[in-house]
């Protein structure tokens, strides 16, 4: 077979794709090689270096003289696999040779950029599989510590790989995510973004949590937990999550327990003040007048007595000019995105109140719902906060007190009937798990966590493997 034909005519005779013949001993060599994928250098140095002082009875046993750790006899079938991986493939007679040469195309382990650490490891996962790998085992130097390897996506063929303990997790949530894995049929994956979306339940709050930390994804492999890596992605995804995983840090676990309780119950009211404060504000000042102090409401009614607009409309107003100044700062370059949204707000906000249309009260209460969001990392749940935030202001602008309690019982509804990965979402408080109290709201020391989330796992007993 012809296979320097073959390969031109499946790539359209692609001009990356280099073809070297070369005899050698009087013996036909031919090395086939992608020039953006494998490194010129090594192939160069190493490879047809080594070649040209063989001779012909080595070519029996080329593995064993070439300078290479992963160098195999491949099929026909697997060529274009090695080849768009970085291998150069040495074809003797029938017989083709993948030898490993892959250039480096990826950035080197840096510092954490999303999720800030304050005493805790700054390394952060890379674009490299073997990185993010070896940086997991670099802190889990067990046996117990598995992983199964799938090939995602019928033209990215996107390596994924699913992390776990043997000993800790749960056989049958494995299985059942390499099931959901095994059913995808997309034409590619090119972020670990497109397997959350798959996998993830239908709500609004996240059940799939992203994290670029290794230490993070450690903790969660110890608790019982999944962790997937995907090849060229800088985030790994951990599942399943409940909802008060994301009241949680890395640093609550390296700073003392007081200290930790404390911070996390700030992150809970931080959590009913960015989605309850608008509308509480709008249902008090239309509707129920008397449930603040006589004082208090005259001050409120005071400084909305030259607004010509209702309450509910001043607030969504607010928000979307807020949400459009926070997106332009996403945006925007770091050198100058910071500066045209803080321009942005103390212009705009201070023109709106100064024109008439907007109250001083109504800028205070946006800015500390929305600054109470940005507690959490996640920006889904920043996401889910900002959708209730607009449900709850809409419901109180027609029931006032009521549609409050309303949008509270629904809320509720959805949190306690949500699964990640059939496992109840508002875990350990529904159900109730009291052993699981010691590091949910108020956290004890390291030491005196003793048990593993009985949902997650059957082998409860930390530092034990069944």
């Amino acid at each position: 077979m012809d296979y320097v034909t073959y390969v031109k005519e499946k790539t359209g005779n692609s001009k990356d794709y280099i073809y070297k013949t070369l005899y050698v001993d009087k013996t036909k060599l031919i090395l086939i090689f992608n020039e953006v994928l494998t490194s010129s250098n090594d192939v160069n140095n190493f490879i047809l270096r080594k070649l040209t002082s063989l001779n012909k009875k080595n070519f029996k046993s080329i593995t064993n003289h070439l300078p290479s750790a992963n160098i195999k006899q491949i099929n026909t079938d697997e060529i274009f696999n090695y080849l768009n991986n970085g291998f150069a493939l040495l074809i003797i007679d029938s017989f083709i040779y993948s030898i490993e040469a892959r250039m480096q195309l990826e950035r080197g382990i840096t510092t954490i950029q999303s999720e800030l650490s304050i005493v805790g490891a700054k390394d952060s996962f890379s674009e490299n599989f073997n990185t993010n790998l070896g940086l997991i085992r670099r802190r889990i130097k067990s046996e117990n510590l598995w992983w199964n390897e799938l090939s995602i996506g019928k033209s990215s063929k996107t390596k994924v790989g699913i992390l776990y303990m043997n000993g800790i997790v749960d056989n049958d949530l494995v299985n059942d995510i390499m099931e959901k894995l095994n059913k995808i049929d997309i034409d590619g994956i090119i972020d670990s973004s497109y397997l959350k979306d798959i996998l993830e339940a239908d709500s609004v709050f996240p059940t799939v949590s992203l994290t670029e930390r290794p230490d993070k994804a450690s903790q969660a492999l110890l608790e019982g937990k999944i962790v997937l890596l995907t090849d060229t992605t800088s985030y790994s995804m951990i599942l399943p999550n409940f909802f008060i995983d994301y009241f949680h840090t890395v640093d609550d676990y390296y700073q003392k327990s007081l200290n930790t309780t404390l911070i996390r119950v700030i992150r809970l009211f931080a959590f009913f003040i960015a989605i309850f404060v608008p509308a509480y504000y709008i249902a008090i000042t239309t509707y129920n007048q008397d449930s603040i102090f006589l004082p208090i409401l005259l001050l409120l009614k005071a400084q909305r007595s030259s607004v010509p607009f209702p309450a509910t409309i001043e607030a969504l107003f607010m928000i979307i000019s807020f949400e459009i100044l926070r997106e332009s700062d996403f945006r925007m370059s770091s050198t100058t995105g910071s500066a045209i949204s803080i321009l942005g707000g103390l212009v705009l906000g201070d023109a709106a109140v100064s024109a008439g249309i907007m109250s001083p009260i109504m800028i205070i209460v946006i800015a500390l719902s929305s600054i109470a969001g940005f507690v959490f990392t996640s920006i889904e749940l920043v996401n889910a906060i900002r959708i209730y935030r607009i449900i709850f202001i809409i419901l109180s602008s027609i029931l006032g007190i009521y549609g409050i309690y309303l949008g509270s019982v629904f809320l509720l509804y959805k949190l306690i009937t949500l699964k990640s990965f059939n496992k109840p979402y508002l875990a350990p408080f529904s159900p109730f798990i009291l052993k699981e109290q010691k590091d949910a709201i108020v956290k004890t020391k390291n030491i005196g966590i003793k048990y593993r989330n009985p949902l997650l796992t059957k082998n409860m007993k930390r530092g034990r493997y069944n």
